[in-house]
């Protein structure tokens, strides 16, 4: 398999393609494509590795080929065994699922307006309101899912799984932009950032040299 991912430092949904890949536990090669340099725009139409989405990250499997994250971890659970990324429970799988699927498709404005940038440690002074509520959201979301769940371990539903794979960039961004959360939440934080593969990811994403300007402007105004 070939996994093919955006800069480190600012790509949150390679990141999730990547630690999807991980947990499966099947061997993959990895290459990174600087997003927004030069060579992008002309990649995007004429490289076959990112066809047909002209996006990141895309997983090829022989003729194979998965372009979203969320389609990229449900592809290798059904290789590897879908117990490998979600809980057993009925009901608690039915959480994980559902908030996976949220992250997927909400939170627009904490995206917009704290774009991940793993290098950087940025006081965000000026938080919308409508930020504001994607974190208390997230927030809530966390907390139940380790009351309820969290029994097994320091991650959402216990063990690490699909749910930690889709929330880790917005741990890097809560840590990026300071953003105040209570205590249970800090352990659950720190428990992802120190995972072992976060922190491959994250020496990986220092020692970029690649830096794009739109993420390091527009963060947190």
């Amino acid at each position: 398999m070939k996994l093919i991912i955006g800069n480190k430092n600012y790509s949150s949904w390679s990141l999730r393609g990547w630690l999807a890949a991980k947990q499966s536990g099947l061997h993959f090669e990895e290459l990174t494509v600087n997003l927004f340099g030069e060579e992008w725009e002309q990649a995007k139409q004429s490289s076959e590795e990112l066809q047909p989405s002209g996006k990141v990250p895309v997983l090829w499997d022989e003729e194979t080929v998965i372009w979203d994250s969320l389609a990229i971890l449900e592809y290798l659970a059904d290789k590897v065994g879908r117990d490998r990324f979600w809980p057993k429970d009925d009901t608690a799988r039915g959480m994980a699922r559902a908030m996976v699927c949220e992250m997927h498709s909400s939170y627009g404005s904490l995206r917009e307006q704290c774009p991940m940038n793993i290098r950087k440690k940025i006081g965000a002074d000026e938080i919308s309101d409508q930020t504001k509520d994607d974190i208390v959201r997230i927030l809530t979301l966390w907390a139940e899912a380790r009351a309820r769940f969290g029994q097994g371990g320091p991650y959402l539903f216990g063990t690490f799984g699909a749910a930690d794979i889709f929330y880790a960039p917005v741990v890097s961004r809560f840590l990026t932009y300071g953003i105040g959360v209570p205590g249970f939440a800090e352990a659950y934080m720190q428990a992802v950032w120190e995972h072992p593969w976060m922190q491959e990811w994250i020496e990986a994403a220092e020692s970029e040299e690649w830096v794009i300007e739109q993420y390091e402007d527009s963060a947190a105004k």
